[in-house]
């Protein structure tokens, strides 16, 4: 059995947990999102965690799990049984995940310049903080000067993430690329 230590952070979402362990889940860059139970079918942990009652989204990223709960539920009567249903799993060493990889998901050889440019500010100076939260940021589109970015794990449908989203990532992306960002949407928020 793998040593398994969680220790549990909270973050800007109420709603959201970040169950960090003491190993790489994922290779950098790369996360998962499970809204629902319908996503996560190439997940058997999240599906685990979404047949808690409370539970309504689960992210993965690097070393640590985001969980998300419903309001109706404060996180002193279920992160145990969160945290009772991460460990056993990660101890086991069962997959995570149960599809592969084949190429990098932040950077493709066929992108123009400022779309290379912008998925570089994003994962220098963006994601860094994002995933700090328990959160990620995801290239989506860029088009007519418009940035379109999805907002994963804690993030989405986190109070502070419109601030986060205007305030900090559109005015970096708009004082380093100021010719060609004029402004940053989030899309399925």
């Amino acid at each position: 059995m793998k040593a398994v230590n969680i220790y549990m952070e909270a973050n800007p979402n109420p709603n959201s947990m970040k169950f960090v362990v003491n190993f790489m889940l994922l290779q950098e860059g790369v996360s998962f999102d499970y809204p629902d139970m319908e996503s996560a079918k190439d997940s058997p942990l999240a599906q685990e965690l979404l047949n808690i009652p409370s539970v309504e989204r689960v992210f993965y990223m690097s070393n640590f799990i985001t969980v998300t709960k419903s309001e109706s539920v404060e996180w002193p009567e279920i992160q145990n049984e969160v945290k009772n249903v991460i460990k056993p799993y990660l101890e086991n060493e069962k997959p995570l995940i149960l599809q592969e990889l084949d190429k990098d998901p932040l950077f493709d050889e066929n992108d123009s310049e400022v779309v290379k440019q912008i998925k570089g500010i994003l994962d220098e100076y963006i994601r860094p903080a994002v995933e700090q939260d328990g959160g990620a940021i995801g290239f989506a589109s860029f088009n007519d000067g418009v940035v379109k970015v999805n907002l994963q794990g804690s993030c989405s449908g986190c109070p502070a993430s419109a601030v986060t989203l205007k305030s900090g990532i559109e005015n970096l992306l708009k004082r380093m690329l100021p010719n060609d960002v004029r402004e940053v949407v989030a899309e399925g928020v």
